[in-house]
């Protein structure tokens, strides 16, 4: 479209609907997105002051609903696209090349004449956009150049996945520039994997960029981890009249490496004691008959750390089946549940190396004696430091956030609203 066309639109609130189904219905988050779009068309216009015809994409970051520590043993996950996003401004160009400029990066610059898994690129978003445009390319994509601004909410380390936002952002512009719009959500999703295991050397799931590409509420079953069984849960948690609210409580990610791999290991070192190699494969009934043999070979944290996947990737689904009825009542159970077993047997709200930094606990004690038992609450993520889930009653979110902030920090408390779309392209 025209870059005049959509300063006009905007101001104009010709896209307000738009901005209502990504950022929610309130007039604060429709301003706020008129804001945030028309400086990101000012900056992309500073770089390409020649540039006329654009292009405007958003991916969202996500939120785990469901399924703490479970898709690593195979299991459940519950999980939704968040009103938190990325968003690009993308002109077409002649180079074959890909300039990505992310506010407070240096740009980016890919040629595709070279799809060459790069060593000394590993770990970085040029990676990223390699691989991308690499798997594009393998599956008949005639990939060409653009030039994009890109500007993100989904803060890295928070727990809402800005890689794999970022991910599924350059796989849609990809998509519908160069390959007819014909890969579905799932595709981008695996493209996304793809780039992300192979060239940026990380060895991730598919759970986050299937709920960024997907949009909405996602269940997930990873019993085949290269074929999950997906499906969408119709509910508007807007509309019941409740918030989700991600608070960062600013603990440190740094050296927590061994804590989260010593998750999976010990989980699947049960199993190993039980001739499987991950635990969804296992039975629980034999798990729990099989303990006093189990804790000859197996720690006893390793023992609760497996009594939780039993127990939350059931979970996970009785929570999808809650929200799919409406049952909220059930649902804030189940997640109330969820968080106690984080807590208890997964042990994930605080590192064991730094055993007087808890600030995940005190969040969720601050959250409870603010809630006095109405939503719920839980660890947000991969736990030991970062954030927390809350479900806040609207008429509660501006106070709760004020209290968490009055804590953690200004700006700590992020209010969201579930979003329906997945990776989007902004159209008049």
């Amino acid at each position: 479209m025209n870059i005049y066309e959509l300063i006009n639109g905007i101001s104009n609130g010709n896209f307000d609907e738009k901005f209502r189904m990504l950022y929610g219905f309130s007039e604060k988050a429709v301003v706020r997105a008129r804001t945030r779009y028309l400086s990101a068309v000012e900056k992309f216009s500073k770089l390409y002051p020649e540039c006329t015809e654009i292009r405007v994409f958003s991916a969202s970051g996500r939120t785990e609903i469901g399924g703490n520590h479970t898709d690593h043993q195979h299991g459940c996950v519950l999980a939704a696209a968040v009103s938190l996003d990325v968003i690009a401004v993308v002109k077409q160009n002649c180079d074959r090349v890909i300039r990505i400029k992310s506010e407070g990066y240096m740009t980016d610059e890919i040629c595709l004449d070279d799809y060459e898994v790069r060593e000394a690129e590993k770990g970085t978003s040029a990676a990223l956009i390699r691989g991308i445009a690499a798997k594009f390319a393998e599956i008949g994509a005639e990939v060409g150049g653009f030039d994009a601004y890109m500007t993100s909410e989904v803060l890295s380390g928070s727990g809402l996945s800005s890689s794999a936002a970022f991910e599924v952002l350059v796989a849609t512009i990809i998509n519908k520039l160069f390959y007819g719009d014909r890969a579905k959500a799932a595709d981008i999703a695996k493209i996304g994997q793809f780039a992300e295991n192979v060239y940026f050397g990380k060895q991730s799931g598919l759970m986050d960029q299937m709920v960024c590409a997907a949009g909405g509420f996602v269940s997930i079953d990873f019993a085949d981890p290269n074929e999950p069984e997906i499906s969408n849960v119709d509910f508007d948690f807007e509309k019941a009249g409740y918030s989700v609210c991600i608070t960062d409580t600013k603990g440190s990610h740094a050296d927590l490496s061994d804590e989260y791999s010593a998750v999976s290991a010990e989980m699947k070192q049960v199993a190993k004691a039980l001739g499987h190699s991950v635990l969804r494969e296992a039975d629980e009934k034999e798990f729990y008959a099989r303990l006093p043999e189990l804790r000859s070979s197996c720690s006893d944290r390793a023992i609760l750390r497996a009594a939780h996947f039993f127990g939350e990737n059931a979970r996970a689904v009785e929570e999808a089946k809650a929200l799919s009825k409406g049952d909220t009542e059930q649902f804030f159970e189940l997640v109330n549940e969820s968080g106690t077993s984080s807590a208890e047997l997964l042990q994930n709200l605080y590192s064991c190396g730094s055993p007087h930094a808890q600030q995940i606990p005190l969040a969720i004690m601050l959250s409870k004696r603010f809630l006095g038992g109405v939503g719920a609450v839980r660890v947000h993520g991969g736990g030991f430091a970062g954030t927390i889930q809350a479900f806040v009653p609207n008429y509660l979110t501006a106070e709760y956030a004020k209290e968490m902030e009055r804590v953690f920090g200004i700006g700590s408390c992020y209010v969201l609203t579930i979003r329906s779309v997945g990776g989007y392209e902004l159209v008049l």
